[in-house]
């Protein structure tokens, strides 16, 4: 499986600088034989990957108001040891927003590496941000435990100082 991270995370063309030496991070700590995923909650390793998914429907993004973190972020979730990435995305999917993917889950977008805020802050997430398209008018059942709300926003009006760090640039990325 930790060949498939890596070949996962290689794919990916960054954006910038920023996300090339996000890249270039993940990449050593896969090669260093770290543990990967979370075992214990909430940070147990204090660095372990994360799969993001935007829900995405012609220039629109989904986004929730999530609890913890205390930000509106694409929906996702950690690794489950054993798991790949992108089976992460389909199970989350599921568990998030009662959706099924459409089509089978692209390889990631974008990479990034970022200290945790909110609740349970000061942990880092190795984040693969995968895109998912759905239709706006698709029936979402959100987990209320985890999310205040789920809401449609357009590309330019996404809540950016109280999203990820890297909203703005993964939203420039989708725009491409």
């Amino acid at each position: 499986m930790r060949q498939a991270i890596r070949r996962e995370v290689q794919q990916i063309q960054p954006l910038d600088a920023l996300e090339h030496a996000h890249q270039n991070q993940t990449l050593a700590w896969i090669d260093s034989g770290a543990e990967l995923c979370r075992i214990a909650k909430p940070a147990t390793p204090p660095q372990h990957l994360v799969s993001y998914f935007a829900v995405v429907d012609a220039g629109h993004v989904l986004l929730v108001d999530h609890r913890n973190a205390q930000l509106w972020l694409p929906t996702g979730g950690h690794v489950e040891p054993g798991e790949h990435p992108r089976d992460t995305v389909v199970r989350e999917l599921k568990e998030e927003l009662g959706l099924t993917p459409l089509q089978p889950v692209a390889a990631p977008l974008m990479i990034t590496c970022t200290t945790t805020v909110g609740l349970t802050a000061g942990h880092t997430d190795v984040s693969l941000w995968y895109v998912v398209h759905a239709g706006r008018s698709q029936p979402l059942s959100f987990d209320a435990d985890e999310f205040t709300a789920v809401r449609w926003f357009r590309f330019g009006e996404v809540p950016f100082e109280r999203s990820d760090p890297h909203m703005r640039r993964f939203v420039a990325k989708l725009e491409r």
